[in-house]
């Protein structure tokens, strides 16, 4: 089992980085192998935050982003991804999913309506807090989703791919260690689990990163948009099925 969680690991943090959404890849293979829904989340949390932090340490060095464009980003991160984990044990599986199934389909329509937006070049960039936030507390509360709906978020207001991957990167880390200190603390962290699942996302999230510098802009608003909807099939069957 766990050779089978590093692939899904790298697979999930290859895709995750370059587009989000791979927790929709993992959690599935992690409740087919039989891994409780609060064990699988609290394994997904710890995978993004070895994951996310790798990716945006090297973006940082490679200065696509700057730190000080980060700062902002910390306590909106913080309050939604202990607020989500606290709600997680009061809400049912199926409630989250349908959760996620939604809030994709809201970000593929409102891309497809509104579109990504050209490239901003005056620096001119302020961060939409209240969308940030909600999307860290589903974050805390669930997850897989939430890498792709920042994105767009990003996207949508102009900012470069990179520097979008970049700031993605960084909230993910934020509020996946803030929820992850309160599963560890409820005692659903299964090590056995989350140590090969981390490993390999690792990996995966080293590779994408070097692949995403040579992702255009158009060609990053074509990836969400036909994973978005791969993965609304996805979730939208398992619900009815």
């Amino acid at each position: 089992m766990e050779v089978l969680l590093f692939i899904t690991g790298m697979i999930v943090a290859f895709v995750g980085t370059l587009a989000g959404s791979g927790g929709l890849i993992g959690m599935p293979v992690m409740l087919l192998l039989g891994i409780p829904v609060h064990t699988s989340i609290a394994a997904a949390k710890f995978s993004n935050i070895i994951s996310s932090s790798s990716s945006f340490i090297y973006l940082l060095k490679d200065r696509k982003v700057t730190f000080k464009e980060c700062l902002p980003i910390v306590p909106i991160a913080l309050t939604g991804g202990i607020l989500g984990a606290f709600l997680a044990d009061k809400i049912s599986p199926a409630v989250l999913e349908w959760l996620a199934f939604f809030f994709l389909i809201l970000a593929l329509l409102l891309s497809l309506i509104k579109g990504i937006q050209p490239e901003r070049t005056n620096g001119d960039y302020k961060l939409p807090a209240g969308k940030l936030a909600l999307i860290s507390t589903y974050d805390g509360l669930f997850g897989p989703g939430q890498a792709t709906l920042l994105m767009y978020t990003h996207l949508m207001h102009g900012l470069s791919y990179l520097k979008t991957v970049a700031l993605t990167r960084f909230q993910t880390f934020v509020s996946c260690l803030a929820a992850f200190s309160v599963y560890l603390s409820n005692g659903h962290v299964d090590w056995m689990t989350a140590i090969p699942f981390a490993l390999g996302a690792l990996i995966g999230a080293q590779v994408s990163v070097r692949i995403a510098a040579k992702v255009s802009i158009k060609q990053a608003g074509i990836l969400l948009n036909v994973i978005t909807f791969v993965l609304i099939l996805q979730v939208g069957l398992r619900l009815l099925l």
